[in-house]
């Protein structure tokens, strides 16, 4: 404007093109300094989400969501209500209207141990006790299978951790993805003999094996053997998601009891699996073929007659 500069230098100094400096100059001159802002400030944009469309979410929110985490509750908002939201846009609403949400808390930073390679390669197994039906149903445990290098979980709900729940979950198991190479357990009593060494172990140089371990090792399966809870993080990681995202799932399917709960499952693994599955380094699986059903009720002392939910 004060004749200093050419118009191309002013486009260059400031990543407009010389047309773009043209029609600026003409707007300053004919509307002051006002003419530099976008003609689309202060407008509403035409992309904004209906108002409607936000009450709802909030109304729904609070009815049904109000202890969800916010990207557990705008998955449930699209399936459940056809309402396609970001998790950061709900933030911005239940911020704006004061509606308390849950909030992530803030991991410690840890040093993760690295995944292994192979699908089978590994698997985490545990136990976890929790009320996983919010008092409308007795309290029980469910046993969470995860694999270390791709996360994919298998789990089912019994009544009691113990020896039967572990062959029976582990015969499930193996008749839907195969063998493992080696299993990654703490050291319960159902997982690990605390008994003293007979003279004919003392004699042969072995340790007392638990009923599972001995079943495990008819089946060439390597048993780990955990020394802290940090040590199996992976499968610790998820009872914490599955307390928060199974939980709520199961209040919304109105599921009451351990056999609802583990007809619930056969639809809830292979959605969880889908969202959170991560690819294997490699694409070759360790798990071996599975065995034929009379075989491994041999080997897992299941027997025919005794039934476990």
């Amino acid at each position: 404007l004060d004749k200093k500069i050419t118009q191309a230098e002013a486009a260059s100094l400031i990543g407009l093109t010389d047309r773009q400096i043209r029609r600026m100059v003409k707007r300053i001159l004919a509307e002051g300094d006002e003419g530099i802002c976008h003609r689309t400030r202060g407008k509403t944009s035409n992309h904004r989400i209906p108002k409607k469309i936000k009450e709802k979410s909030l109304k729904l929110f609070k009815e049904k969501y109000k202890d969800f985490n916010l990207v557990h509750a705008t998955e449930k908002l699209f399936e459940v209500h056809g309402i396609i939201i970001n998790d950061e846009t709900l933030r911005l609403w239940l911020n704006g209207a004061e509606i308390p949400y849950k909030k992530r808390r803030a991991r410690k930073h840890r040093r993760w141990r690295e995944r292994k390679a192979h699908f089978g390669e590994l698997v985490q197994i545990d136990g976890s006790h929790h009320d996983w039906f919010e008092g409308r149903g007795p309290v029980c445990v469910f046993m969470g299978y995860i694999d270390d290098a791709t996360n994919t979980v298998y789990g089912r709900f019994y009544d009691y951790e113990g020896v039967m729940p572990a062959m029976d979950s582990m015969k499930r198991y193996i008749q839907l993805y195969g063998i493992p190479k080696s299993v990654y357990l703490d050291k319960h009593t159902t997982y690990k003999s605390w008994a003293e060494p007979t003279i004919e172990e003392q004699l042969n140089n072995q340790k007392p094996m638990s009923h599972f371990e001995k079943s495990l090792a008819e089946l060439e399966v390597d048993v780990i053997h955990a020394n802290s809870p940090q040590a199996k993080g992976r499968v610790e990681r998820l009872f914490k998601t599955l307390q928060d995202r199974l939980v709520r799932e199961m209040r919304l399917a109105e599921i009451k009891s351990v056999e609802a709960a583990n007809e619930f499952l056969k639809t809830y693994l292979p959605s969880h699996n889908r969202k959170f599955k991560k690819q294997a380094a490699s694409e070759a699986g360790l798990h071996l073929p599975a065995l034929h059903s009379r075989e491994l009720d041999r080997i897992l002392c299941i027997k025919e007659e005794r039934t476990v939910r």
